[in-house]
């Protein structure tokens, strides 16, 4: 595997990080057509305006007028609520009365 290293003229955005998956869209200018995605490699260092990744041999390098475009493992970076329990209290200021509609809430075992 070879590392590349790509120099951007403006900063990467910030939630870039090592380990995130990189991927590259060529894009044709005479037509304005951008390709599917191609897996470049994973990122192995980033700073505001360079990035560095592996890529496999063989792999088509990027060019100037191509998309840039990163993922992350979602197995490390979900978004959900972390904790043992919560809690929520609901109050109705109103002088008539009223119905709630839907209350929902999403709950999975965290540890164990």
């Amino acid at each position: 595997m070879a590392v590349i290293t790509m120099t951007f003229a403006k900063n990467i955005q910030d939630s870039v990080q090592v380990g995130d998956m990189i991927y590259n869209c060529v894009y044709n200018a005479s037509t304005g057509a951008v390709a599917s995605p191609i897996e470049l490699g994973t990122c192995t260092a980033v700073s505001s305006t360079t990035l560095s990744c592996n890529i496999p041999t063989g792999t088509t390098r990027p060019t100037t007028s191509d998309f840039i475009m990163f993922s992350k493992d979602n197995a490390g970076n979900i978004s959900a609520l972390d904790g043992y329990y919560a809690e929520i209290e609901m109050k109705n200021d109103a002088t008539t009365a009223v119905e709630i509609f839907a209350v929902g809430s999403e709950i999975f075992e965290s540890s164990k």
